[in-house]
Order: structure tokens, then C-alpha cells, then sequence
């Protein structure tokens, strides 16, 4: 067995529509096909993956019954630096910026309504 790559990642939101709306927009994922769970959410899709599923709760949306969200960030892997960062101005979204030179790799760092850190990666921001 070999991981091969990142699936998905389930965020546990109480603004669900706030948080689709922002990642279509600001990411420009697709909210597509979900199957029925009996309890609200959206899968959000980069292609043909559903990479951001989001579960709508009306409580506390904290992660596990008494444990708090430990996970610092999550990032997704892009193309057109230029054009995102447009996009975030365009949107007045904040974002901070950091390169890791021995990776030639730009990163734009941003956060979602519910404040989840979420950094895009870029190669070809040069």
C-alpha cells in the first residue's frame, strides 16, 4: 500500500451557503454531485474530485465530540499565479504571500468565512 495523493478534506461549517459561495468564488471549485447523508452539505470539485466537503451543523462546528480542530492549514496545488492573485484583489479577500525558494514554489496564503487557513501553491509564479 502507497499513499498516493490527498482525496478530500471535511470541514464542519454553520454557514454552509456562506462557505459554498466562497469556495466557488474564491476558488473557483464547482459545487457538484453529493450523495444523500441524510444531513446538509456540499461536495465542492477541482475537476472531476470532490476536494472540499463541507457538512453543515447548527451546533459548535468544532471538530470531534470534545477536541479542538488541530489541523493548521490545508493547501491545494494551482496554476496561474497572476490570475489568482487578481482574483483575490478583485474579491477584497486578504491574503499573505510566501515563496520556498528551494521548492520554486509561491504560496498565497488566505482564510475561509469560518477562518480555516487554506494556502494555494504555485509554480509558475515567476
Amino acid at each position: 500500500m502507497q499513499i498516493t495523493r490527498l482525496d478530500h478534506v471535511n470541514v464542519r461549517t454553520t454557514q454552509l451557503e456562506a462557505m459554498i459561495d466562497w469556495y466557488v468564488d474564491v476558488l473557483g471549485l464547482v459545487n457538484g454531485a453529493r450523495p444523500d447523508f441524510g444531513f446538509p452539505g456540499a461536495w465542492l470539485y477541482a475537476g472531476d474530485v470532490a476536494v472540499v466537503h463541507l457538512v453543515g451543523v447548527s451546533e459548535d462546528a468544532g471538530a470531534g465530540s470534545e477536541a479542538a480542530l488541530k489541523l493548521e492549514h490545508f493547501a491545494m496545488r494551482a496554476t496561474d499565479a497572476a490570475g489568482f492573485e487578481a482574483r483575490l484583489r478583485e474579491r477584497g479577500i486578504d491574503y499573505r504571500k510566501s515563496g520556498i525558494d528551494e521548492l520554486d514554489l509561491m504560496a498565497f496564503n488566505i482564510w475561509d468565512p469560518d477562518g480555516n487557513h487554506i494556502h494555494v501553491d504555485f509554480t509558475d509564479a515567476k
